[in-house]
């Protein structure tokens, strides 16, 4: 059963689903979508220097990969949404040799600033998870010489 996100009495909309923001104007209505918003984190997560990548379960991730499924880190963000404000929760891979507070601290900064010049809506809050340090990729000079070992 779908959640529903209730309006204010009188308005006499119809339920607006959960994961999605409904604005009146006169012209009609604007939704915005839980997707919407997912594809600017990760798209900005993946700019972040330190971020390696989303992070979510690997054995899931390789399934989901293997099947062919393209949204496998759609499960290392989750939006919550209510009205015209949103909270968002990132789980992510950063690279040795960050400092983890900085990284996540730019991130947060980033999603906001992102979110809200491209949606309207308020970001309320947005938690980063740090699951794993992961090595930073081998220069190519280092992985030629180690394939011909």
């Amino acid at each position: 059963m779908k959640e529903k996100v209730k309006k204010k009495p009188g308005e006499g909309q119809a339920d607006v689903p959960a994961g999605m923001s409904e604005k009146d104007n006169e012209l009609g209505v604007i939704k915005i979508h839980a997707n919407v918003i997912s594809s600017l984190v990760r798209k900005i997560a993946n700019e972040i220097d330190g971020v390696t990548r989303l992070a979510g379960s690997t054995l899931v991730d390789s399934i989901a990969e293997y099947i062919g499924n393209r949204r496998i880190s759609d499960r290392a963000i989750a939006i919550c949404i209510d009205e015209d404000k949103v909270a968002i929760e990132i789980k992510v891979n950063i690279e040795f040799g960050y400092k983890v507070p900085e990284v996540a601290e730019a991130l947060q900064t980033a999603v906001v600033e992102q979110v809200e010049a491209t949606t309207g809506m308020t970001v309320t809050s947005v938690s980063v998870v740090v699951q794993e340090i992961e090595e930073p990729p081998a220069p190519p000079a280092e992985k030629e010489a180690r394939e011909e070992d």
